[in-house]
């Protein structure tokens, strides 16, 4: 009766540890190094706002650690309030999933110097963005050389820029209709969609959204790409 009973107690604790796990999946940790005293947000977007799903103080310890419940993937936001400071480097941009997750950054280059570890969905987007960058870097030296056309009002210049400006979007919607195909086994490609080409001709979002293995398709930005195709087709 004794063994029944010890054996009841570790089966009941098995499942309460097991629910617990699952309540918060997120295992999110880290350093953020030369901070003395602050506060962490981990937040979400909801309903177009940011939510705070947690909130962590810094007092004399620069580590941090916190347990969130995800139900999906997504990208979250760990907003740093510094106290003292108004800087637009306080909300860095993390794609979060079940597990550990690891933050490791500094207070003087908070957004820049961070590296994020242990999300396969993060990896793919640092490898997305590392590219992306290139259309980006383009874009605004395009836009410099059309401005000093116009200036000069040298027509031919001008006409031959605004077709490389198109050309250089053309591309970039190019590569990332690619990316998110070639990984369409990861939640970070309806992300891309939805994100960065968004106003994309239906036909490639369609391509995109067709590509995507089941599980992403039911996941949270897989939801709500089926959600914006399902518009866009409404409104034709």
């Amino acid at each position: 009766m004794k063994k029944i009973s010890i054996a009841i107690i570790a089966i009941t604790l098995l499942f309460a540890c097991s629910e617990k796990k699952s309540e918060n999946n997120l295992h999110l940790t880290g350093n953020i190094k030369g901070l003395k005293k602050g506060t962490l947000y981990v937040q979400r977007v909801a309903n177009n706002k940011l939510v705070a799903l947690d909130t962590i103080a810094i007092d004399g310890n620069s580590n941090f650690e916190t347990n969130i419940n995800l139900q999906s993937p997504e990208m979250l936001y760990l907003f740093l309030d510094r106290g003292v400071s108004n800087s637009l480097d306080n909300n860095l941009l993390f794609f979060a999933e079940p597990g550990d997750i690891s933050i490791e950054t500094n207070l003087e280059n908070y957004i820049a110097d961070a590296k994020v570890t242990g999300s396969k969905n993060q990896d793919l987007y640092y490898e997305y963005k590392k590219v992306d960058k290139r259309f980006q870097d383009e874009s605004l030296t395009l836009i410099e050389k059309k401005f000093k056309a116009m200036k000069s009002k040298n027509e031919i210049e001008l006409n031959g820029i605004i077709a490389k400006q198109e050309t250089n979007i053309k591309r970039k919607y190019l590569y990332a209709t690619n990316f998110a195909i070639n990984n369409k086994d990861y939640e970070v490609a309806p992300y891309i969609a939805l994100s960065e080409i968004y106003d994309i001709n239906l036909k490639y979002l369609d391509t995109i959204h067709k590509s995507l293995s089941p599980k992403v398709v039911q996941s949270l930005y897989g939801k709500k790409l089926t959600e914006y195709i399902a518009s866009i087709k409404k409104q034709q």
